[in-house]
């Protein structure tokens, strides 16, 4: 048993992980107004199948699978939280944004939740869906609250191109979800 598991492990030991993206936070075309007050940014809730550094692909029958060959830089949700206050910072709210635990006293919080994130293999496109709302700080009363989907062409279903497909239509979402949130607050 023991010599089962000793193999088993170094056979383990020689396989190297698979590459590591990222997503971007985007730079330009940011439509944001200056800030009236100063909001955080909660870590996205998802499923646990979406928790996790893992591309996912959701399978025609309507299952969900993970690319074998590629793997996100850190959990989807702690990832997206991090591009998206980058993204508020990129559009000039730097003084108005903030998350959980800065120590800040806010004007609102703004909770997400991650419905979808990955590769639709029936549509071969890179589907993201996300539900935005902005809760008062000191009420607890949701303010405004949207849901927020973005595709794009997934050229094939490798890593390299899931992730890069993946990237554009949350650079697109980023852009759609500060340009919301900055007309609100």
């Amino acid at each position: 048993m023991a010599m089962a598991l000793a193999g088993f492990l170094a056979g383990c030991a020689g396989s190297a992980p698979p590459p590591t993206f990222d997503l971007a936070a985007p730079r330009d075309n940011l439509d944001a107004r200056p800030g009236r007050g100063l909001v955080v940014v909660a870590e996205p809730s998802a499923l646990a199948a979406i928790d996790t550094n893992r591309i996912t692909v959701m399978t025609r029958g309507g299952g969900l699978a993970y690319l074998g060959d590629a793997q996100w830089s850190d959990r989807l949700p702690r990832l997206v939280q991090v591009r998206l206050i980058q993204t508020f910072e990129n559009a000039n709210r730097l003084t108005t944004i903030g998350r959980p635990g800065d120590r800040l006293l806010p004007v609102a919080q703004l909770n997400s939740e991650i419905r979808r994130f990955g590769i639709d293999e029936a549509t071969g496109e890179a589907v993201i869906e996300m539900s935005v709302r902005i809760v008062q700080d000191s009420t607890g009363r949701i303010l405004a609250g949207k849901i927020f989907t973005r595709s794009v062409p997934a050229d094939g279903a490798s890593g390299p191109v899931a992730a890069a497909a993946l990237d554009l239509a949350m650079q697109e979402l980023l852009r759609d979800i500060v340009g919301w949130t900055s007309a609100r607050i």
